[in-house]
């Protein structure tokens, strides 16, 4: 039987870094637009800006940015020895520990909660599972959550993403095999294509959507657009030509990113502009991956701070719903007078203070999931695989994800 082992591929550290920076803007987001906090709060926080109040579009960079990563791990350089099981494998043991760990995180809250109020010592309303329910519980085990069972977001909200996310490496396998079958990288880069605007088409004039903001309702084909923009983009920048001078190379980053935070902030006023935006991340991300050597941007994103956040990206994304939620019921029990109080020092005081230490215990709990969660997950899911394999007779993977 032939063996199949996918190499691990060297991070390219600037992707990670706008993937951390994507991650905070993104729990930044939800921060300043939950509906507890605009209730309870006088005033917005000092940063609530059009950016980040639109930072929602910022996940299909994430899309984008994951179709990059896939294209570089698993086309370049393994072209021809792709293997659809172990990929789906170790895309499963990099997604499913983390997200199986916020899911029964979600359940014991509120499991706990019924027995809180059951018990006369919290007041909520309605007391039992509302759209968190036994169906939604089963459809998020299998991560089918997001892909049409239900039209609502449930437990772990910003899980929809990793669902779609999840089915579309399988598509992007079953390309891959067929290109493969058909002996020339052509035949993926067409199906790539056909998925882009065949996925717009049906957005757009199908569902007629007035936004790119689509989640459970179809999400997986807006992720279909900007996952598969993301391998295009690697054959553009392995077809460019050598030779640019590094200025120019440094202007074109300087352009693309400018007009992607531009983009992100004129959506709120202008929602069919979010069209725009898979186009535009990967233009900007393959100027970093085209010019690693470019002036500024490349060497900024190196920071070390910058790739610490690009690192635990994924467990910011995945745990900051919770933390939120922790803080949600924090505010409620500070009351009306105390905030009030705080807010007469300095209008949106509160709000920020909030924002601030909500921000900072995402990134605690976000490290503690990394390093106790996602790496020793990742690795048990693969390890038990590979034993599997092994008693089958087939080669075990050996090498850890990639992202």
């Amino acid at each position: 039987m032939a063996e199949f082992v996918h190499r691990e591929k060297a991070h390219v550290l600037p992707l990670d870094s706008i993937r951390g920076i994507a991650a905070v803007s993104v729990v930044i987001h939800h921060l300043l637009l939950m509906p507890t906090f605009l209730a309870v709060f006088p005033h917005n926080a000092w940063i609530n800006c059009s950016f980040f109040r639109s930072a929602w579009l910022l996940v299909d960079l994430f899309f984008v940015l994951s179709g990059i990563v896939m294209s570089l791990s698993y086309v370049r350089g393994d072209f021809g020895r792709f293997s659809l099981r172990e990929f789906m494998l170790r895309r499963f043991a990099r997604v499913y520990p983390l997200h199986l760990v916020t899911l029964l995180a979600g359940l014991l809250f509120r499991l706990l909660r019924i027995g809180l109020v059951a018990a006369g010592l919290v007041i909520a309303a309605p007391a039992a599972f509302e759209v968190n329910n036994f169906s939604s519980f089963v459809l998020n085990i299998f991560l089918l959550h997001s892909m049409g069972p239900i039209d609502y977001l449930s437990w772990n909200a910003p899980s929809w993403s990793i669902s779609v996310e999840f089915y579309t490496y399988l598509v992007f396998g079953l390309v891959i095999l067929f290109a493969q079958r058909m002996r020339s990288l052509s035949y993926l880069y067409a199906c790539a294509g056909l998925l882009v605007v065949g996925s717009l088409f049906v957005i757009t004039f199908v569902l007629d959507k007035p936004s790119l903001g689509l989640q459970t309702d179809f999400g997986v084909l807006r992720c279909f657009v900007s996952f598969f923009l993301g391998v295009l983009t690697v054959m553009l920048v392995e077809r460019m030509r050598p030779g640019m001078h590094p200025t120019v190379q440094g202007g074109i980053q300087l352009f693309t990113m400018i007009a992607s935070i531009v983009l992100v902030s004129v959506v709120e006023a202008y929602p069919p502009a979010s069209f725009l935006a898979p186009l535009i991340f990967a233009a900007f991300l393959g100027s970093l991956l085209a010019f690693p050597n470019a002036a500024f941007i490349p060497r900024m994103l190196v920071a070390r701070p910058l790739v610490w956040l690009g690192r635990r990206s994924y467990s910011i994304y995945m745990v900051h719903s919770i933390v939120v939620l922790f803080a949600e019921y924090f505010v409620r029990a500070l009351g009306p007078a105390r905030i009030a109080a705080l807010d007469a020092v300095s209008a949106g005081l509160p709000a920020t203070l909030n924002l601030c230490v909500s921000l900072a215990a995402v990134l605690v709990v976000s490290h503690f999931t990394y390093l106790h969660v996602e790496i020793p997950g990742g690795k048990l899911f693969r390890n038990m695989a590979g034993s599997r394999s092994r008693l089958g007779g087939a080669a075990a993977p050996s090498a850890p994800p990639l992202n």
